[in-house]
């Protein structure tokens, strides 16, 4: 009864960070002016590439998997911004586009693997 009650509250956190990804990233894409677009946003374009890639590293340890999945991300998200300024197409709504792509196509593979052994992460 006691491992129910340690999990809730991870489970309850992931499910407001994506809830918050997935209002940022709706947000940016609408172009809404609102105060909270901004930080938003910003959590979308962290959290969903960091995700991804601390899915495809779960063999390491956890300080090591989040350090890495941040570093990714943000490395990520500046060979987006550098790749749309080079080709002059900057926009906020493209740069949303692109960072989502690339962080599914990231986790896909993962997903594939997870379907085809059948063993999940939080085995």
């Amino acid at each position: 009864m006691r491992s129910s009650h340690t999990k809730a509250p991870s489970a309850l956190l992931a499910g407001a960070a994506t809830a918050v990804a997935a209002v940022g990233a709706l947000l940016a894409l609408t172009d809404t002016g609102t105060a909270l677009r901004g930080p938003a946003a910003l959590f979308f374009l962290l959290a969903a590439p960091a995700t991804a890639i601390g899915a495809a590293l779960r063999g390491l340890d956890p300080l090591g998997r989040v350090l890495s999945a941040l570093a990714g991300a943000v490395a990520l998200d500046m060979l987006v911004a550098q790749g749309m300024l080079a080709v002059h197409r900057w926009s906020v709504t493209g740069g949303v586009v692109a960072v989502g792509v690339l962080s599914a196509a990231l986790a896909l593979p993962v997903l594939i693997r997870e379907g085809i052994s059948g063993k999940h992460p939080q085995e």
